[in-house]
């Protein structure tokens, strides 16, 4: 059976790692946030429904780490692969720290941690990340909790 293969493109996977040389604390190592928090309390449902006040705390402190960290060499050298190929990246990270090297095709398998879903109606997403210079930024602590009871 003949596998037709386009060299001209590539998918790239990524996880903690590319994300923890810009300083991005991971989830799981030995000093990861897990060993911190339990994970029902600050990142489940009932975990919001419990202490909305300690998942936004947690949460915040995620965007303002994200806020403060830079793109590394090895996100700018996924995103100069664009220049010879057709490239989709895949990442586990939270971060958005590949689209601000310059990849434009980025899935997120676990979401993004600079964007906000309403805890009222779900369809409403709310973009938080991007301008740190912004009312609206990922490291508004207020606006962060305005936008979980929808009065933004």
């Amino acid at each position: 059976m003949a596998v037709d293969i386009d060299k001209n493109k590539v998918v790239i996977f990524s996880g903690a790692g590319i994300s923890a040389e810009s300083g991005i604390r991971t989830f799981r190592d030995s000093d990861g946030l897990w060993n911190e928090y339990l994970i029902e309390e600050v990142a489940s449902p009932k975990g919001w429904e419990v202490s909305p006040e300690l998942v936004l705390q947690f949460y915040n402190e995620r965007r303002k780490e994200v806020c403060n960290s830079s793109p590394n060499s090895a996100h700018l050298a996924i995103a100069e692969l664009q220049s010879k190929f057709e490239v989709v990246v895949i990442t586990q990270n939270i971060d958005d720290l590949h689209e601000r090297a310059g990849s434009r095709t980025v899935i997120h398998l676990h979401g993004e941690i600079i964007k906000a879903r309403s805890s009222i109606d779900e369809n409403r997403l709310y973009d938080i990340g991007g301008n740190p210079e912004s009312e609206r930024t990922a490291c508004s602590h207020s606006y962060i909790y305005l936008i979980y009871n929808d009065n933004a």
